[in-house]
């Protein structure tokens, strides 16, 4: 993927930049001799990322005319990879205003060709029976076709990639299911493809003749059916033949609770998954070969696609998740710095520790929170807020992290995001849970008045109305049990793990 496209040199504007998809395509556009320039609401979300100098970031979103106006100013390519998760029913209005303002703006910029990934449909099914999801999905690729500008829509079914929401939906049903009772789209066909095989269309589109607008459908060369796939998945893992038991029973709404229940991808987001697994997906044509040619072993097969991402999640270089892109209904605003923000309350728990250890020592320990590493403080109560969170459709505990050791702003890191990270000194996540209000934790590494390293931690919640003040309220009185022993124990483990560094504790 590192040999230049046809297109080389072209300004390409990526939209959702900060998404599973957006995160890995920038530096393939970057390895094929592109310019980028990535569009974020947040752009300061983008700083972490190893590419990050070497793209233009612009402030924007896709419903502004305006923002856009100016992000696809000299711009030859443009990428469209924004699409709403929420299961409201005005998700779809938002989507189809979206496309419209982009359709009309990269017109208007004479922008030379739009590139739109989409889902996959089947065929011969009406639109009217498709899922919200698809539907607004095909919608939005005729909104870009009849843009009048040069479109190329992708068109894909199950994405296979280490950090996919396909594929930690199958991974973790295989792995904790060894028995599974299942809803009657398991035998549903579909015909999978490695993301980056994906990458390699989306960035060979760049360079497609302006004579060509239309679809495309994009798959690797096995068409299973989802229990295939997880046998399949069983095999290449490693682990026993599992006994799948299909039942008519699970509608997608109750697929999707189950899905909530057993693997860290949410309701919220695994009922569209599901959705889309009620008919037979299969690619109609592989048209695509003509413009962006199939090299030796391309697409990849199944089982090649799934040991690539089994070894990126074993080696720890998962470079985005389904996790990277908020949930629906997430709270984006930013820690309020007077106590007066918006006129409310801004309640506070404030803890601060001296510890025996190096500065270094402390932030290891503050940068590796969450995850497999937990919480530092009576794991039955973060388990039991986590369950609580999923029963009423939150993004709960288990999304973990995407890397075991390093954050970077942007992170999903359990049910927090990574709001701020000053390497070495100060942590700040907010919260993503379902809650009457919204919620940060910091933590900070610092020097007192003696030189001595000390840390800090500060949990803030700003409610919303009575149910958010009868919330605080409610919690308070657990505060010192739960953030009072995460601060003992996070200053504990820090000390610890200085003493098994500098050989005076035995491990």
């Amino acid at each position: 993927m590192n040999t230049p496209s046809p297109a080389a040199g072209a300004r390409c504007l990526v939209t959702g930049a900060t998404g599973y998809i957006g995160g890995r395509l920038v530096p393939e556009l970057l390895d094929g001799g592109h310019r980028v320039r990535c569009l974020a609401r947040h752009p300061d979300k983008l700083r972490d990322f190893p590419w990050a100098d070497r793209v233009e970031a612009v402030r924007g979103d896709v419903t502004d005319a305006a923002s856009m106006r100016e992000a696809l100013d000299g711009v030859d390519v443009a990428y469209y990879l924004v699409h709403s998760m929420s299961s409201t029913p005005e998700f779809e209005d938002r989507d189809r205003l979206a496309a419209r303002v982009f359709a009309a703006e990269a017109r208007s910029a004479g922008v030379r060709r739009i590139v739109y990934l989409g889902g996959l449909t089947p065929r011969g099914v009406p639109e009217g029976e498709l899922s919200p999801h698809l539907r607004s999905r095909a919608e939005v690729g005729r909104i870009l076709l009849d843009s009048g500008v040069p479109t190329t829509v992708l068109r894909a079914a199950v994405v296979i990639g280490s950090g996919s929401a396909s594929f930690e939906m199958l991974r973790y049903l295989t792995e904790r299911l060894p028995v599974m009772v299942t809803p009657s789209w398991v035998g549903s066909r579909v015909q999978p493809i490695a993301v980056r095989d994906v990458l390699r269309y989306l960035v060979g589109s760049a360079g497609m003749p302006p004579d060509v607008n239309r679809t495309f459908d994009i798959g690797g060369p096995d068409v299973l059916s989802y229990r295939e796939m997880m046998v399949r998945y069983a095999e290449v893992a490693g682990l026993r033949r599992r006994l799948i038991v299909p039942v008519p029973v699970l509608t997608p709404r109750l697929s999707s609770h189950w899905i909530g229940l057993v693997t860290p991808v949410p309701a919220s987001l695994a009922k569209p998954l599901t959705e889309s697994l009620r008919h037979e997906v299969v690619c109609g044509e592989h048209d695509i070969a003509r413009y962006v040619p199939d090299g030796p072993g391309c697409p990849l097969p199944f089982g090649r696609s799934l040991r690539l991402a089994l070894r990126r999640v074993q080696d720890a270089q998962v470079t985005t998740r389904w996790s990277s892109a908020s949930p629906p209904g997430a709270p984006s605003d930013p820690l309020p710095t007077d106590p007066d923000w918006a006129g409310g309350s801004l309640y506070t728990d404030e803890r601060s520790r001296v510890v025996d250890a190096g500065p270094d020592a402390l932030w290891r320990v503050i940068e590796g929170v969450g995850g497999e590493n937990g919480w530092y403080s009576f794991p039955l109560a973060w388990a039991v807020r986590g369950w609580a969170d999923r029963l009423v459709g939150g993004v709960g505990l288990r999304r973990g992290r995407r890397d075991a050791t390093r954050l970077r702003v942007g992170d999903a890191l359990d049910f927090w995001r990574v709001e701020e990270i000053d390497r070495g000194r100060l942590l700040r996540l907010r919260a993503e849970m379902r809650l009457p209000g919204l919620a940060w934790l910091e933590m900070a590494v610092e020097r007192d008045e003696a030189g001595r390293t000390s840390y800090r931690q500060r949990a803030l919640f700003h409610p919303k109305g009575l149910a958010g003040q009868a919330y605080w309220w409610s919690v308070s009185p657990f505060h010192a049990v739960v953030f009072g022993g995460m601060a003992r124990n996070i200053a504990l483990t820090a000390e610890t793990e200085r003493g098994r560094r500098d050989g005076s504790l035995r491990p």
